[in-house]
């Protein structure tokens, strides 16, 4: 069981105008996981919503997000990054690197690992998702399931406290679900807890993830 636990009390979120979903509003009372847990429902339900105010890149208009028992409202972005890592549904919104090694090694440099340490570390994560081949490619070449498994790749790296992963096996054949399964159970083991958004439930049986689920941005009986 992880020892970082999220915790949602009396959430409200409804997006602006601009967006054209002014009549989607999320409601969340009470809500409270820690370990695995997995959030499941049909298109506009709301897990991508769900999951981005857990990652504090949407802020609620009314209610609290904890980790552990800091309201995230306290924290810089800064804190809220290292302890929470996030997956977007679109992998290539989050990659910004021309090559894969720098995309996973630059943020371990930016927090003040030495260049040639941070390399080793990301040569390991390429090699362990079976990326290493492509190392030294250009990103914006890469195959969406390249992608998605470079962005899970840079994401771990961090070593997050917490992962919510929305979508993550979308462009993975089944041998790379397994590979990605039993890495994301060996960090689960030493603490990690996970989100996943997803409607893929062979996976979600796979990690042995308690299911939630959602329907017009609210928990329903699963």
């Amino acid at each position: 069981m992880s020892g970082f636990t999220v915790t949602i009390k009396d959430l409200r979120f409804k997006y602006a105008d601009r967006y054209r979903r002014s009549n989607f509003e999320l409601v969340v009372d009470n809500f409270t996981t820690s370990g695995c847990a997995a959030v499941m429902g049909e298109n506009g339900s709301g897990k991508t919503t769900l999951g981005k105010l857990v990652a504090g890149i949407l802020r609620p208009a009314f209610g609290c997000v904890f980790y552990n028992d800091a309201d995230i409202a306290t924290l810089s972005l800064g804190e809220i990054g290292r302890q929470v890592g996030y997956l977007f549904q679109e992998p290539s919104r989050q990659i910004f690197a021309p090559k894969p090694l720098e995309e996973i090694a630059m943020p371990l440099e930016l927090r003040g690992m030495p260049k040639e340490e941070a390399n080793e570390k990301a040569a390991e994560m390429l090699e362990k998702f079976e990326l290493s081949h492509i190392k030294e490619s250009v990103t914006f070449t890469l195959s969406r399931g390249e992608k998605q498994r470079l962005a899970i790749a840079a994401a771990m790296v961090m070593q997050p406290k917490y992962f919510v992963l929305d979508e993550p096996t979308t462009g993975l054949d089944k041998a790379r679900r397994q590979i990605l399964a039993d890495t994301l159970k060996i960090l689960q083991a030493d603490g990690m807890g996970i989100l996943l958004i997803s409607h893929d439930m062979g996976f979600v049986e796979m990690m042995g993830a308690t299911v939630h689920q959602m329907k017009g941005g609210r928990f329903v009986d699963a």
